[in-house]
């Protein structure tokens, strides 16, 4: 049950970010992509209220944390709970561990995508 939670969820927030990338481009015309930034701003400031806030305190139960911390934000969002994850390890003072996620998850991501790219080609 847990799996069908955080689909619904995922969809629901990929339908969102969709809908803001999509706004957000029809009304600024730049190269920058601000569409995604914007979702990924947005869903990492409100997953850290999640987290923070409700979830230390207990107010939200087990599901609805699946479906909104891993589904809805997960789909809104290509960044937050990377986002999270490094700032846990900020917090809990492992600072090149941080660095590490952050360098690993940037390279080796644009690497994939290259590599990608090359198996199409």
């Amino acid at each position: 049950m847990s799996y069908v939670i955080v689909a619904l969820g995922a969809g629901l927030g990929g339908a969102v970010r969709y809908w803001v990338s999509t706004n957000i481009h029809k009304h600024l015309t730049i190269i920058f992509p601000l569409g995604t930034f914007t979702a990924n701003l947005i869903g990492s400031v409100i997953l850290g209220i999640l987290i923070f806030a409700l979830d230390e305190k207990e107010l939200v139960s087990s599901e609805l944390k699946l479906f909104i911390g891993i589904g809805f934000y997960g789909g809104l969002t290509t960044f937050s709970t990377f986002s999270l994850e490094t700032f846990n390890l900020i917090k809990e003072t492992e600072f090149l561990l941080a660095g590490l996620n952050v360098l690993l998850n940037v390279i080796l991501t644009l690497a994939g995508i290259y590599i990608g790219y090359l198996f199409t080609r």
